[in-house]
């Protein structure tokens, strides 16, 4: 008596999201558009400052208009337009004028957008408000210490390749350790990663891939430090440290706004990535304390 067949599994819906297993993406789409955004980078920082700083400017802009549409499934309207603007004249006067007209800059963009949202009445005034303030300062402001950072080289407009320049060392320092962080930690979370760190918020981060995390940016940290930069090697491990739980913490966040929001990415203007933002929530967090270890102990 033969056995029959056991019934054939039902075939997935037409528009169902790919298993990508472990990983939890296209992992071929994801490296070919890392690595054009890298070469876009470095060419741009490399040869001529003001068209990384063009891109860190578009970068804000696209970020916000992120935001808004994720914000908008939970009924939260902010004004694109004052945060937009706001957020790249926060940019370019941070690059030109440092910190001090970064925070002048902030204040009246802030204010300028209270008083836009005041032209729609009353209803939702404090919560849109509240709402425009912390993408002000999650986004604009945050991605500003990039302009800051670059600024410490000077800000003449020069073609050419100039490694020698403090403010490019600084970024490429900053961006190398913030991506050391997402690498380290995506390899060991794949091949180790056995404990949830937070399963309710991101179940595919995991205490390995933390220590994956932590142990690459020390490592990639105390090299360029002390190889790059000419500070000291315990600079490099603090710089690592940071890195790490920085890092950590701001993919955290913007995966619990994720979830508060009900979305599974902020867009999906990168492919194998999702969302400018599922991009950029490491180096927004990261960025900051990162100028402050380079001004204060480096440079």
């Amino acid at each position: 008596m033969t056995t029959p067949d056991p019934p054939a599994a039902p075939a997935p819906p037409p528009n169902a999201p790919k298993d990508h297993g472990r990983a939890g993406r296209d992992l071929r789409a994801a490296v070919i558009s890392a690595v054009v955004l890298v070469a876009a980078i470095l060419l741009s920082l490399l040869f001529w400052k003001p068209a990384f700083m063009g891109i860190v400017a578009v970068a804000v802009v696209v970020a916000v208009w992120e935001l808004h549409q994720g914000l908008a499934a939970k009924g939260i309207d902010i004004p694109e337009q004052p945060l937009m603007l706001g957020g790249v004249v926060m940019v370019v006067v941070a690059y030109v004028w440092g910190a001090p007209a970064l925070v002048t800059a902030t204040a009246v963009t802030a204010l300028v957008i209270m008083l836009w949202l005041l032209r729609r009445g009353v209803d939702g005034y404090v919560m849109n408000a509240t709402a425009s303030v912390f993408t002000l300062i999650y986004v604009p402001f945050l991605a500003s210490f990039v302009a800051l950072l670059l600024g410490e080289g000077g800000t003449a407009p020069a073609f050419g390749l100039d490694l020698d320049d403090p403010g490019v060392r600084g970024v490429i320092t900053f961006i190398a350790i913030t991506i050391a962080s997402d690498t380290g930690g995506y390899i060991a979370g794949v091949l180790f990663g056995r404990h949830p760190m937070a399963r309710v918020i991101s179940p595919k981060k995991s205490w390995e891939g933390f220590a994956g995390s932590m142990v690459a940016t020390i490592a990639v940290g105390v090299w360029l430090v002390t190889s790059f930069l000419g500070g000291d090697w315990w600079v490099g491990v603090l710089l690592g440290v940071i890195a790490a739980v920085m890092a950590t913490l701001g993919d955290l966040c913007e995966s619990v706004m994720k979830r508060d929001l009900g979305i599974k990415d902020m867009s999906q203007v990168i492919p194998g990535h999702g969302g400018l933002m599922d991009r950029l929530d490491s180096l927004l967090a990261t960025v900051a304390p990162i100028w402050l270890v380079l001004y204060y102990l480096v440079f």
